[in-house]
């Protein structure tokens, strides 16, 4: 028997889902993000002087 294969929408909103529920994991989402964004940052700098 062949295994039902879900939709790119069901399975992002179940990845979306368990991260919600995931406070580890959003905490280092927001690291990321926040690490990402302050590199940008001293890069548009540099570019500006």
């Amino acid at each position: 028997m062949r295994r039902q294969v879900a939709s790119f929408k069901e399975l992002v909103s179940e990845n979306k889902k368990e991260l919600l529920n995931d406070p580890k994991a959003l905490a280092e989402i927001e690291k990321r993000i926040d690490e990402r964004s302050s590199q940008n940052n001293e890069k548009e700098f540099k570019k500006a002087q």
